[in-house]
């Protein structure tokens, strides 16, 4: 596999920085090739702007999604932004590395996406919701958080993680057309023994070296599944509702 890690934490003794090299040595071990983008060290700029497009006369109008698009085709993006996609488009599998912090990815990590998943490239491609330019690569999120296991449940007071990951599992990759494996979460991460720690290791070593082998979460596909207006057929609807209701039937 050619795997992209994507690591989003600011201290580079972090848990996460810490998984982020562990998952690159697994891979590499076992005959993987891993390239690794550190959004942190590399100073990566989260906002979406003017900056993007050197080639932007100053006087003319700033229509983010029709400028990028040109830019994309016309090879006159930020370089910064060109190399993150030569990376996505090389990758077979991409892993993103970050704690969740307020419900969701750090703002470099979102603006990682806002930026690199251009008009032409992450969007207006002509095909979405599993046939966009991604399709038929894999993605996982490698999330650390400080709740419990009980309280990113289906029942717990934070909502269940999936559905807190909906809008990067389903929103940005499957409507990209790359499929999202199962998370991987370390629960309870604020402090973590040895002990646990080689625990995780293990866990982490067997969900990486399967992931040839793991069933993606099984989104709906569009133009098969919604109508022309794409809202979900009527049949689909029955006894489902949030989220589940994009969740293609066993």
């Amino acid at each position: 596999m050619k795997v992209l890690i994507v690591l989003a934490h600011p201290e580079p003794r972090s848990l996460n920085a810490s998984l982020k090299n562990a998952a690159a040595g697994i891979l590499q071990r076992h005959g993987h090739e891993v390239a690794i983008t550190d959004l942190y060290r590399q100073q990566w700029e989260a906002s979406a702007g003017r900056q993007d497009f050197p080639a932007l006369p100053a006087d003319e109008r700033l229509i983010y999604s029709a400028v990028s698009k040109k830019a994309y085709l016309d090879n006159e993006q930020s370089p910064d932004i060109s190399t993150e996609q030569e990376k996505i488009k090389w990758a077979d599998v991409i892993l993103l590395q970050f704690p969740l912090w307020w419900f969701g990815m750090p703002a470099i990590l979102k603006g990682w996406i806002d930026r690199t998943f251009t008009n032409g490239f992450g969007y207006g491609t002509g095909g979405r919701y599993g046939n966009g330019t991604l399709k038929g690569k894999k993605v996982m999120l490698m999330i650390t958080t400080g709740a419990t296991a009980e309280q990113l449940g289906p029942h717990g007071i934070h909502g269940a993680i999936e559905d807190l990951m909906f809008p990067v599992h389903h929103g940005v990759f499957w409507y990209a057309g790359a499929a999202s494996l199962p998370p991987f979460v370390v629960n309870s991460a604020n402090q973590v023994s040895p002990e646990r720690y080689a625990t995780i290791l293990q866990d982490l070593e067997q969900r990486l070296l399967s992931i040839p082998d793991t069933a993606p979460i099984r989104y709906r596909v569009g133009k098969q599944d919604y109508d022309e207006k794409e809202v979900l057929q009527p049949h689909f609807v029955t006894g489902k509702s949030g989220f589940a209701l994009h969740l293609a039937d066993e």
